[in-house]
């Protein structure tokens, strides 16, 4: 792959990571959130495979396809999986933020990431590290989610925004963190996430509601 080549693959998918998490803050919908994060799996796995053909690391080839399998494949089945035992709780109606003050939101926090990445930057530069800010970016929307959604899948998909930002930045900095901790941390991740779809449907099951407020106000009482 030429220089040029490698830098337009990388920011065509550094580019649909980011755009796919401005579109989570922007729809209300779960289904489409849930289908939106599958694209943004895909879009982390272009940037993975992007550098397995620069590096010339077979490694990395099979880093992208564990990660194609878990954040393309098995993560959103979990997720749809969890709507589905939500019933009627299909969407977002309440969330802390309203969409104009959210879209609003993700333009400071990006400015922030590109603003705090620079040392980063400034200690190897090159087009990866050039790409950093948007990984820095994903992860504190993915925060930015996290706490200001009410239901519990919404939050843990947050969660996960935040692991993929936190990978596309360990891969853009090392040029890959390496096929066994790559294993490790997406095992911990699914494990998680089980965890999490198993409390939100029990949380349905007993309450009828998945809404952390309502839940809440039901201790209150």
């Amino acid at each position: 792959m030429s220089d040029t080549a490698y830098v337009q693959a990388l920011d065509l998918a550094c580019g649909a990571l980011l755009l796919t998490a401005v579109l989570i803050v922007w729809r209300r919908e779960l289904a489409v959130i849930i289908r939106v994060f599958a694209v943004q799996g895909l879009a982390l796995t272009a940037l993975v495979a992007v550098l397995a053909v620069h590096e010339r690391s077979v490694e990395l080839g099979f880093v992208a396809a564990g990660i194609a399998v878990l954040r393309v494949g098995v993560l959103p089945y979990l997720l749809r999986r969890a709507l589905v035992k939500a019933g009627a709780a299909r969407r977002e109606t309440r969330p802390l933020v309203n969409v104009a003050a959210s879209l609003l939101s993700v333009a400071v926090l990006t400015m922030l990431a590109y603003a705090v990445s620079q040392p980063l930057i400034a200690l190897a530069p090159s087009a990866a590290t050039q790409a950093i800010p948007v990984g820095m970016t994903v992860v504190l929307i993915g925060f930015f989610v996290l706490v200001t959604r009410r239901r519990a899948l919404s939050q843990l998909v947050g969660f996960l925004l935040m692991d993929n930002g936190i990978t596309a930045v360990g891969f853009l900095t090392t040029s890959g963190a390496g096929l066994v901790v790559e294993l490790g941390v997406s095992l911990d991740v699914l494990l998680a996430v089980l965890v999490l779809q198993i409390l939100a449907s029990r949380m349905w099951e007993t309450f009828g509601t998945a809404d952390l407020d309502e839940l809440r106000e039901l201790r209150d009482s």
